[in-house]
């Protein structure tokens, strides 16, 4: 017999208003295994939908469909059918971008990318984690790898009493796979590289932001080059830095594999450098600040603000008039228009006008949902130093 969890009239509302997660505090009854696809009800045991059912986390409910259908094989076929022909339509130009996105294609908590002739995917719930075997099968089916790795190990696997772990789990994947985006190649890990191997949801960005880059350019926080091998071609030279040597000598090694000469990486303290750079009186036409997320809870809001305000000051004073700032957040925590807020603060302090002539997100193969701002997380603003 099929479990029924009975939510909160709070509950209700929430999933009426399309978001995907109930959490613990608006369950009101009902148990079920870990992992369970269950039978979501209101109060007056009126169906609300179906459901991940996690026994660990917070997030104790996970929304599948909010429709009185069977969650079976032939389900999550067509959601997968689905989310990889949305991809095809959007005419990547790269050979690694994401296909499933989680509550982005209507399948919480999966996160799978392709790189090249490989897979790598991620279950980051008890419920995905349980499908994860059929979804490999599937996977097999439509999209053909060669193989396909688990990247199991992000840390919030603990919140759902998961395990943390790195497997193969069909076919072979090689210590590196090479991949393209636009003109430019590069090696991928997928065993120890960031997320599943690259920050694919920079893609569209990085092709964006090279449209604007001239003269001398700073890349900072520049990990492997994602940004600094998009502009390179369009500038005269370009300074990466960051604090990770593994990710400078990568980046280096990538910048003479594309025959990019013009490429310079240094190992340092971004927030260091900045203030070195500004007080030699350096300046640049073109800057990216693209650093790891500074808010990683509620309680890391504040310090986040100041760091966000700190590097963008910065910036904005060694930006020459005229010149581009691409800058970005993929911090939850900090919204759209508190990210603006702050570098308008940093714009003031600087006592320098900006404009704002792109304003941009994750890539379309990393969906946002109406209804649920946390699918929202990346932010991009590309700016002018007016003169």
């Amino acid at each position: 017999m099929e479990p029924t969890i009975i939510v909160t009239a709070r509950g209700e509302e929430r999933i009426q208003n399309g978001h995907f997660w109930v959490y613990r505090g608006d369950i009101a009854d009902g148990r079920a295994e870990p992992g369970a696809v269950v039978r979501v009800a209101a109060p007056n045991g009126r169906f609300l939908a179906r459901a991940f059912f996690s026994d660990r986390s917070q997030i104790t409910l996970r929304i599948l469909t909010r429709h009185d259908v069977a969650v079976d094989r032939a389900f999550w076929r067509a959601r997968l059918e689905r989310a990889i022909s949305f991809r095809d339509t959007l005419g990547v130009d790269a050979t690694a971008y994401r296909l499933v996105h989680g509550e982005g294609d209507l399948i919480p908590s999966l996160i799978v990318d392709r790189y090249g002739d490989y897979i790598a995917l991620q279950t980051l719930s008890q419920g995905s984690d349980r499908l994860m075997p059929d979804v490999a099968e599937l996977l097999v089916e439509l999209a053909s790898p060669k193989g396909i790795i688990a990247r199991n190990d992000p840390r919030v696997r603990l919140l759902e009493g998961l395990a943390q772990n790195v497997a193969v789990i069909d076919g072979q994947v090689p210590e590196r796979v090479a991949v393209r985006e636009g003109r430019i190649e590069y090696d991928v890990d997928l065993r120890h590289g960031q997320k599943t191997g690259a920050f694919l949801d920079q893609r569209e960005n990085r092709s964006a932001a090279a449209l604007y880059a001239s003269g001398r350019a700073l890349d900072c926080f520049s990990y492997a080059g994602g940004f600094s091998l998009q502009l390179a071609p369009h500038v005269d030279e370009l300074t990466a830095l960051d604090i990770s040597e593994d990710a400078t000598a990568l980046l280096a090694r990538n910048a003479v594999r594309n025959g990019l000469s013009n490429v310079h990486a240094r190992t340092t303290n971004v927030f260091d450098e900045l203030r070195t750079l500004e007080r030699m009186g350096e300046t640049f036409d073109t800057i990216v600040l693209d650093p790891p997320a500074f808010a990683k809870s509620k309680s890391a809001i504040a310090k986040a603000l100041s760091g966000y305000k700190e590097i963008n000051l910065r910036a904005l004073k060694l930006l020459k008039p005229g010149g581009f700032l691409i800058t970005c957040s993929c911090s939850y925590h900090v919204n759209e228009g508190a990210f603006a807020e702050v570098i308008l603060d940093a714009a003031l302090d600087a006592r320098v006008d900006v404009s704002v002539v792109e304003k941009r997100m994750q890539g379309r193969d990393h969906p946002v949902v109406l209804g649920m701002p946390e699918t929202y997380y990346l932010k991009c603003f590309i700016l002018r130093k007016l003169a």
